[in-house]
């Protein structure tokens, strides 16, 4: 009995968490995707009353408005392209730099991860504006950039509001989030596995690939999660630097809430996006244990 007890105080805070912060939510978005939208916006009531009595009033009109129009699933594929971008070069930029801090020294380790955890002590906003400065066109980078194109006889390049400044600072705002997790997880290596290896006769690059990177796959795994979930959904970066030619499904999200307040339809698109996401992340999971399987 006070094992029960125990199990349910360890694991009733975290579960009671989850189920007023995300489940209930999540029902509430899936409920209003199903509303007609208010006639002033936000939505209907949910309950109409007339000669037959009380009915619910409820229509897929919002999914029938996504899946009518394909430019709303280009958008989504866009962001989805978007998203595996930035957390492909952030994991590329990331291992190094995670499996550089985990071999350092004690002392300088923990000078390492606080440079990495440095740029969390600023506003976000205020790092995103930084770049508009960086990426401007008459910023110092754009100036040399473009000089430098002349010389190679290549014309003048746009950097502010494209799709290039929004990855790149998609990168830079996730690149954290894929270095700690790859530093927790190489930093638990034992050396003695690299040590027996070589006294197999394995060279430094077959150290690597037959010992630190299949160790690393959690790691790699959980910082692919961090890096590649949020990208989806974020809307500040394109709004600041993107234009309209940077748009992502989080934008218009954002405007079908706040502008349009067109709630049912802003509703059924974040749905739509979490079943994405929860597709993709599941499908990597299956594959992600099919190859464990077979290894």
């Amino acid at each position: 009995m006070n094992s029960r007890i125990a199990k349910w105080l360890i694991s009733g805070p975290p579960s009671l968490y989850l189920l007023v912060f995300f489940v209930i939510p999540t029902l509430i978005m899936v409920l209003a995707s199903f509303r007609y939208a208010g006639e002033y916006g936000g939505l209907a009531p949910i309950l109409l009353h007339d000669a037959n009595g009380a009915h619910l009033n409820l229509t897929l009109e919002s999914y029938q408005e996504y899946f009518s129009d394909f430019i709303y699933t280009w958008l989504l594929l866009k962001t989805v392209l978007y998203a595996l971008v930035t957390t492909f070069f952030c994991l590329v930029m990331a291992y190094p730099l995670a499996l550089l801090i985990a071999r350092s020294e004690k002392k300088r380790r923990d000078l390492l991860i606080l440079l990495v955890i440095l740029p969390f002590w600023s506003n976000f906003l205020i790092r995103i504006y930084a770049w508009m400065i960086i990426l401007g066109p008459q910023s110092a980078f754009t100036v040399g950039l473009n000089d430098l194109l002349s010389l190679l006889g290549m014309g003048p390049v746009r950097m502010l509001f494209t799709p290039f400044a929004v990855v790149l600072c998609l990168i830079y705002v996730q690149l954290p989030f894929m270095v700690l997790p790859l530093y927790a997880n190489l930093e638990k290596h034992d050396p003695a596995l690299l040590d027996a290896a070589q006294d197999l006769g394995a060279n430094g690059w077959q150290r690597f690939w037959k010992v630190t990177f299949p160790l690393s796959l959690p790691g790699i795994y959980a910082g692919v999660a961090l890096v590649f979930i949020p990208v989806l959904g974020i809307f500040a970066v394109p709004d600041i630097l993107g234009g309209t030619k940077g748009i992502m499904i989080g934008n218009l999200i954002k405007q079908e809430f706040l502008e349009a307040r067109d709630w049912p339809f802003g509703s059924a698109l974040s749905i739509l996006l979490t079943v994405a996401a929860m597709l993709m992340v599941g499908m990597a999971a299956l594959l992600a244990r099919r190859k464990g399987s077979d290894a």
